[in-house]
């Protein structure tokens, strides 16, 4: 039993008598670190919550030089893009994954050279631990900036296939091919596709899956069968139009998003094409909006709790031992057939 004064609150010390632990080890459960027995975090837990005892956590900052602070920071351009599902339901999966930590998550846009150079400034002056960023387009500094200035980064997604930041991802890929692949089975040929913007090396995968889907199958990929759009529902809308404008056969589209799946959807009817009957759409994310349209959309789900999850877990691990080599970790898709395709 520890023994306290009345009216002292408890110590780091009698925490680690009562767990019958080390000092150290206490303050490495506190801070969520790794490499501590699942027993032990559990025995160090329990004491806490006998004793009461509150972490002075302006105490530890300045002794470990930690802010317990993560940035989200969304590298977009363009304001219009922040209403659609991706962002929202991005930070739903880092806030959630960092819920049961002590680590405070600050959300932030980087959108210009000069906003970059304020927030590495920022970053590097200890305000933050890590950051976390989404939406890379292949030219951006800003991984390279950060990691340069020795900070823990973690990307979602990746500026192209020679990546040397930690980051993770969607099998972008194989999912677009078990996408046109399903069309396929359904006797669909003239599958056109709506593609993200092509300075992202997500679209650019998803491309990649659809052509090799065609190829495989003997039918040799098109450029009239390809239209670029920006992951919103706008540029959904417009790419199909412009889709049918230039093949009026087509019976299949495969959208890179949900997004612009939806728009692709108003487009046909606006064209006075029934879905699925003749023309199947497919989109890739599986948000709620996929459930949402008329016809519910046949989608590629990506698995983006999972994905925050696990960018959230290698970013602690990263800011424990800044010395560990950049890793990449690629998640599995699954096709969700719905009533579009």
């Amino acid at each position: 039993m520890v023994k306290r004064r009345p009216g002292t609150t408890p110590t780091l010390e009698e925490v680690a008598a009562l767990a019958g632990v080390g000092r150290g080890t206490v303050s490495r459960v506190i801070n969520n670190a790794t490499g501590v027995k699942e027993s032990t975090r559990r025995a160090v837990q329990r004491a806490i919550a006998e004793l009461g005892y509150v972490p002075n956590l302006a105490a530890r900052s300045l002794a470990g030089r930690r802010a317990d602070a993560v940035a989200l920071a969304i590298t977009e351009k363009d304001w219009r893009k922040f209403g659609e599902p991706f962002f929202s339901e991005v930070v739903r999966a880092v806030g959630d994954a960092l819920a049961d930590t002590s680590v405070q998550l600050l959300l932030t846009l980087v959108r210009s050279d000069a906003e970059r150079t304020r927030f590495v400034e920022y970053a590097r002056g200890g305000r933050v631990d890590g950051v976390l960023l989404t939406s890379v387009h292949a030219e951006d500094p800003l991984p390279d900036m950060l990691a340069d200035a020795g900070l823990p980064t973690v990307l979602l997604g990746r500026r192209s296939g020679e990546e040397q930041v930690t980051y993770v991802d969607a099998d972008n890929a194989g999912g677009a091919r078990d996408a046109v692949a399903h069309l396929l089975r359904d006797g669909r040929r003239a599958i056109g596709t709506v593609t993200g913007p092509l300075d992202m090396y997500v679209a650019q995968s998803r491309l990649r899956g659809y052509r090799e889907a065609l190829t495989r199958a003997g039918i040799g990929p098109r450029a009239a069968w390809e239209a670029e759009g920006d992951f919103t529902e706008a540029s959904g809308r417009r790419a199909t139009a412009e889709l049918l404008a230039r093949y009026p056969g087509l019976d299949a589209v495969f959208a890179a998003s949900d997004t612009m799946a939806a728009g692709a959807l108003t487009a046909l009817g606006a064209a006075g094409r029934r879905v699925p009957d003749d023309v199947a759409v497919i989109g890739f994310d599986d948000f709620r909006l996929a459930q949402d349209t008329e016809p519910r959309l046949t989608t590629v789900r990506q698995p983006l709790e999972e994905i925050g999850r696990t960018m959230v877990r290698l970013l602690l691990e990263e800011m424990e031992q800044p010395e560990v080599a950049w890793r990449h970790v690629i998640l599995r898709t699954r096709l969700v057939v719905r009533d579009s395709a």
